[in-house]
This record gives C-alpha cells, sequence and structure tokens, in this order.
C-alpha cells in the first residue's frame, strides 16, 4: 500500500473554489480503485496550504489509475474546473508507505 501526499499552494480567496475541486477528485479516486482519505483545507496557520492523501494498493495501480483518469470525462471535467478558476498555484506530490506498531 502506497499513499500519494499532495502539497496544494492555493488563492485564499478562492477557497471555495478549491473546494469544489476537491469534491470532485474524492469520488474519482475511490472509482479507480483508491482510497481516498480527504483533503485537509487550511482552518489556523498558513491560508494558503491544502493537502490531500489518498492510498493505492501500489504505485503500479496509481499509474494505472492515472492512466484511466486522462481519458475519463469525470476527470477531464474536474480538471476543466482547475483550468476556469485557477484555484491552486502549484502542487507538489510524494509517495508515502504507512508503519503501523
Amino acid at each position: 500500500m502506497i499513499t500519494c501526499y499532495l502539497r496544494y499552494v492555493i488563492d485564499p480567496e478562492k477557497l471555495d473554489e478549491f473546494e469544489v475541486y476537491a469534491k470532485k477528485w474524492i469520488p474519482l479516486v475511490n472509482k479507480f480503485g483508491g482510497i481516498h482519505h480527504g483533503y485537509f483545507l487550511p482552518h489556523e496557520g498558513a491560508n494558503n496550504i491544502a493537502l490531500a492523501l489518498f492510498s493505492f494498493l501500489s504505485l503500479a495501480a496509481y499509474e494505472e489509475h492515472r492512466a484511466k483518469a486522462a481519458k475519463d470525462p469525470e476527470c477531464q471535467e474536474a480538471m476543466a474546473h482547475y483550468r476556469k478558476t485557477k484555484c491552486f498555484a502549484s502542487y507538489e506530490r510524494s509517495f508515502m508507505r504507512s508503519v503501523f506498531k
């Protein structure tokens, strides 16, 4: 199991638009076999950083999700929302593995 950690630099003036974007992606990650752990939006502290976490069984499963997402109309709609609103300036993606007890 791998978890993808996304760190977004968002436009604080477009927080509502970013939340719409986030809500579009949660079911899409799940649709392609992932487990979305949610988006985390600013509350206290920096007002321009948002996070997202989701997991796939493997990096290969994540890459398969990306290939399918590139052709999926709902995913294209989510990306069109971003292009229209420019609700974030950039993002970085890292992959983590869990450690429990």
